[in-house]
């Protein structure tokens, strides 16, 4: 049963983990909270009551739908119900709301406007399959989803091709085998990396192997709600980093925004080179290109 906001009193937004499959991995406060929100701001409705079904509660507060689609322009109204007392409840599909699901325009305008945010923790994704990946676990970096287009995907990965830290990707089952495909060519074939797909279901499948493997085991189809891990890249000294490379790292960072002259210097404090080293690899590069 719902309790009825306290007059003059600030509310408190709570946001809820849900299952990412099993729906026994529910967090106990869960339906604690769905049977005591004045307000459950819900990605899908109708998952939301699959949810309080599976989970035998009685909703007692307003359900509104609070998705990609609606997010900007219902936030405000949720901010007013928090200024009013309410306790305001968000779920999303699976996981933690605002990893890479709505909540941060939420979250934040709540931060703003000085009001308690909270979370009952739940499944994620992110962690289970960084537990199950085989890969290193001390240090790592969530990427989220990719671009679609191949370009700016190819882009994107480059920028982190250096990165030391594990990443972890999250992908559409049918640009599966584009991404890693894609992956290989940014960050080298024998990266190793794991597919984990339908994690906590009956059909959980953890596919570990490098990254050129793994694009032509998926080129054949993959169902399922899938999450890459993929390996950081390998400590690479001075000598080990040619010209090559060089011009390449100057060009992620010049692709990302960077000035040439910034770039160079940052790419010769990175590899602990003297910016003369740098600079004169690029301009051998730009004159064998006009060579060309």
């Amino acid at each position: 049963m719902s309790t009825s906001p306290a007059a003059g009193a600030p509310g408190v937004l709570v946001l809820a983990g849900t299952p990412i499959g099993d729906v026994a991995d529910a967090p106990p406060r869960l339906a604690a909270e769905l049977a005591g929100a004045d307000v459950i701001a819900a990605e899908d409705t109708r998952r939301l009551r699959r949810l309080t079904q599976a989970l035998g509660v009685q909703v007692g507060g307003r359900v509104v739908s609070y998705f990609e689609g609606n997010e900007s322009a219902r936030t405000p109204e949720l901010v007013e119900a928090l200024a009013r007392g309410a306790r305001v409840l968000l779920v999303t599909d699976a996981g933690m709301p605002s990893v890479s699901d709505p909540g941060y325009r939420l979250v934040a305008a709540a931060v703003e406007g000085d009001i308690k945010v909270t979370a009952v923790p739940g499944p994620s994704a992110v962690l289970t399959a960084l537990a199950l990946s085989g890969l290193p676990v001390d240090r790592f970096c969530f990427e989220g989803f990719l671009p679609r287009k191949a370009g700016e995907r190819l882009s994107r990965l480059r920028e982190v091709a250096d990165e030391r830290r594990t990443l972890v990707y999250f992908e559409a089952p049918h640009r599966l085998d584009d991404t890693l495909a894609a992956m290989a060519e940014a960050f080298g074939s024998g990266r190793r990396a794991a597919v984990c797909r339908e994690l906590t279901k009956t059909y959980e499948e953890v596919r570990r192997g490098p990254l050129a493997e793994l694009a032509e085991w998926a080129a054949d189809g993959v169902r399922g709600e899938i999450t890459v891990v993929v390996e950081g890249a390998p400590e690479k000294s001075p000598d080990d980093i040619g010209p090559d490379e060089l011009v390449r790292r100057v060009r992620v960072r010049e692709e990302a925004g960077e000035r040439r002259k910034e770039a160079i210097a940052a790419v010769a404090a990175e590899v602990g080179l003297p910016k003369r080293a740098v600079f004169d690899a690029v301009v051998a590069a730009k004159n064998a290109e006009r060579g060309a």
